[in-house]
C-alpha cells in the first residue's frame, strides 16, 4: 500500500514538472515577434533568483491551459527581459495580457481564480481615447459631468514615462470601468486645446473630473493601486478642487494671445511701446499741420 501511494505521488510530481516545462521561455526578439502579430499573448516577466517570481510562475503554469482555452491566447514567460519596464515601471514579476497588441497589467493577489477573472473580464480595452473634438460631448465636464466621473491621463509622444504607463492605465480602466470612465488624451496633438483649458500641458498629468470639479493627481506613485485608491476616495482629501473651466468662446480664443501678453511681466515693454507710439503720433501731427500751413491760399480773380 505504501509503495502504491509513493508511486502515485511520484507520478503527480512528474506530471507537474512536465506541465511546468510547457510554460515556454522566449527572448526579447521572439517576444517582439509575438507582440507584433494578431494573437492574444499573456507574458509573465520574471527573473532568476526571485521568490515572488517563482510564485507567479507556479500559478501561471497551473492556469495556462485555461488561459489558452478561454482567451485563445499564447502564454509565455520572459526572464530578465529588457522590455519589462515598458509595461510595468516596478519591473519583475509582472503579468501582462496583450490583446492584439494592447497591453493590460494584472494587479492583485497571486491567485489563479483572480487572474483568470481579471483577464476574462478585460478582453477588450477599457480606456477611452479623448480629443478636443469629443471631450466635452463625452464628458460633459463643464456642465457637471452628467455622463459620470472621468479620470483622464494626459500624455504626449515625447514623454517616456507616459509610454511606460500604457499597460498600467489599462489596468486602472479594467478595475474601475463599472464605477467611472477612464480615458487618455494627447496633450500635445489631438487634445492640446483641452489640455490648455484644464492646465494639463505637462506630461504625464492626471485629472479626476467629478460634478463640475477638477481634482489633480499630484503624487509621483504611478501604480494601478495608487491610481485606483485616488479615484475611489483619495480625491476627497483635496478640500479646494478647481471648477472645470468653461469652453472658451471664439472671441476668447482670438484674444487669448493678447490677454497672455498683457501680463505684469510685460508692463515695461508695454510702457516703452506706448511712449514710442505717443511720440510717433505727436511727430506725425506736427508734420501734417506744417504741410497744410505751408500751402498757398488760392483766390479767384473776380471779373469786372
Amino acid at each position: 500500500m505504501l509503495c502504491f501511494i509513493f508511486f502515485v505521488l511520484l507520478g503527480l510530481s512528474l506530471g507537474n514538472n512536465a506541465q511546468a516545462q510547457d510554460l515556454r521561455r522566449v527572448d526579447d526578439t521572439e517576444l517582439i515577434q509575438l507582440l507584433t502579430g494578431n494573437s492574444n499573448v499573456v507574458v509573465l516577466f520574471n527573473k532568476n533568483n526571485c521568490q515572488s517570481c517563482l510564485e507567479y510562475e507556479n500559478v501561471v503554469t497551473k492556469i495556462y491551459p485555461q488561459l489558452q482555452e478561454t482567451l485563445s491566447t499564447i502564454v509565455v514567460q520572459s526572464v530578465d527581459s529588457n522590455l519589462v519596464s515598458i509595461y510595468d515601471p516596478s519591473k519583475e514579476p509582472a503579468l501582462v495580457f496583450f490583446r492584439r497588441g494592447i497591453p493590460i497589467l494584472y494587479h492583485g493577489e497571486v491567485n489563479d481564480d483572480e487572474i483568470l477573472d481579471f483577464f476574462n473580464d478585460n478582453l477588450e480595452p477599457a480606456v477611452k481615447e479623448l480629443s478636443d473634438d469629443n471631450f466635452e460631448h463625452l464628458t460633459q465636464a463643464s456642465s457637471g459631468a452628467t455622463t459620470g466621473d472621468w479620470f483622464v491621463f494626459f500624455y504626449s509622444a515625447e514623454c517616456t514615462v507616459c509610454q511606460r504607463l500604457y499597460a498600467v492605465w489599462e489596468s486602472v480602466g479594467g478595475k474601475l470601468k463599472r464605477k467611472l470612465n477612464i480615458a487618455r488624451m494627447n496633450s500635445a496633438e489631438s487634445g492640446i486645446s483641452t489640455a490648455k483649458r484644464l492646465g494639463a500641458l505637462e506630461s504625464p498629468a492626471f485629472i479626476f473630473l467629478r460634478q463640475g470639479k477638477m481634482y489633480r493627481y499630484l503624487a509621483k506613485q504611478y501604480s494601478p493601486e495608487a491610481f485606483v485608491q485616488f479615484a475611489e476616495k483619495g480625491y476627497l482629501t483635496q478640500s479646494h478642487p478647481q471648477p472645470v473651466p468653461q469652453i472658451p468662446s471664439a472671441v476668447n480664443e482670438f484674444l487669448g494671445p493678447l490677454q497672455s501678453y498683457f501680463k505684469s511681466e510685460n508692463i515695461t515693454s508695454l510702457a516703452s511701446l506706448g511712449i514710442f507710439a505717443l511720440f510717433a503720433v505727436f511727430y506725425l501731427t506736427k508734420k501734417i499741420a506744417k504741410v497744410f500751413s505751408s500751402e498757398p491760399v488760392k483766390t479767384k480773380n473776380k471779373s469786372k
